[in-house]
């Protein structure tokens, strides 16, 4: 990552990252979940249209189950870069059953951000698992590589870990800290108002920017809470499959735009993807 002076975004802006795809939903469930390629690249170009400046990103295998192929990766970041001017983040969370060693090599694939959870945590029947070792060395590879961690919270302790994570490591190189407050998972903190409150309240001051994701049928009260709060979105399909009881969703644009509108009625527009580097500090890149 290239050295450079950070820039000031502006106060009335929000970054809306779109995350497609996720780990969890069948596509034999939800027919309009991008998993191929072609489908991913397509959404992140209408959610680009719709007003997110980021892309969070999960890729799937030819039967449309989870993958961390490193090929597809390297291949889905590529195409990314090519044919959209977003942010590319990838999960290095894959699936819950994928193994620590490969969630490693996910930085392979040269992506502008990847996330890093930041405890582990139940995650439905399941277990998602992020030990201190692996989470210490993802951060330490993370900083070598000029990778801008996205340190992704699902519960309060997780706060705590940030904490130790900082004390020890330092921030990453261009000084950026953004956080993601994942909430209503099962197993994790509830996407309440309170809960995001408390998780906001004891973050370390080296934090720079923050969002959060409400997954279900928590995605319009943290949303609502995030934008009082003067947080940013995380919004899309990996969280979110209905507008409302009943009501499926059609497009990760038409969530996006959702998200927009919101923040238009808290007075906040959405960054345009030169100023979302801005504020995470990442270098200017042209297609």
């Amino acid at each position: 990552m290239s050295s450079h002076e950070p820039r000031t975004p502006r106060a009335d802006g929000i970054l809306v990252t779109v995350a497609p795809t996720g780990a969890e939903t069948a596509k034999a469930d939800c027919p309009a979940l991008p998993t191929t390629l072609e489908e991913l690249v397509v959404a992140a170009q209408e959610s680009e249209a719709a007003g997110a400046a980021m892309v969070h990103v999960h890729i799937r295998d030819d039967d449309h189950a989870p993958s961390l192929d490193a090929t597809r990766l390297r291949d889905t970041v590529q195409a990314l870069h090519e044919q959209t001017d977003l942010v590319v983040q990838l999960s290095t969370g894959g699936s819950v059953h994928d193994p620590l060693e490969q969630r490693l090599k996910v930085l392979d694939a040269e992506p502008d951000s990847c996330s890093l959870t930041l405890g582990t945590v139940n995650f439905g029947d399941d277990v998602f698992l992020n030990p201190w070792p692996f989470v210490s060395e993802l951060y330490q590879l993370a900083q070598e590589r000029g990778v801008l961690p996205e340190f992704e919270i699902f519960d309060l302790g997780q706060v705590a870990t940030l904490h130790r994570l900082l004390d020890r490591y330092g921030p990453p190189p261009a000084g950026a800290v953004h956080c993601d407050f994942v909430m209503g998972v099962p197993g994790g903190m509830p996407g309440t108002a309170p809960a995001l409150v408390a998780a906001h309240a004891a973050l370390p001051p080296e934090v720079t920017s923050w969002s959060a994701t409400g997954v279900g049928r928590t995605a319009l009260p943290v949303a609502l809470t995030t934008l009082a709060m003067g947080g940013h979105l995380r919004v899309g399909m990996e969280d979110t499959l209905t507008l409302r009881r009943g009501v499926p969703v059609e497009s990760n644009a038409q969530l996006v735009g959702r998200a927009v509108r919101l923040a238009g009625e808290a007075g906040r527009t959405p960054y345009d993807v030169d100023e979302a580097r801005a504020l995470l500090r990442l270098p200017a890149r042209g297609r």
